[in-house]
């Protein structure tokens, strides 16, 4: 997933300390990087991520 035209969002658990978490999604994907590190990213199918957020429940 490139950084070009994609909006990152920062995940609400981060803290202002530098150590945080964004992510990107589209129709199909999401990508998963650190904000003071953009790349690479880790980039997974949309149903991949959604299987692993319900196992996090």
């Amino acid at each position: 997933m490139t950084s070009t035209g994609t909006t990152w969002r920062k995940s609400s658990r981060s803290q202002n300390q530098g150590a945080c978490v964004e992510c990107a999604v589209t129709t199909t994907r999401v990508g998963v990087r650190d904000s003071k590190n953009p790349t690479p990213t880790l980039d997974f199918p949309r149903s991949a991520w959604t299987d692993f957020l319900r196992a996090q429940r």
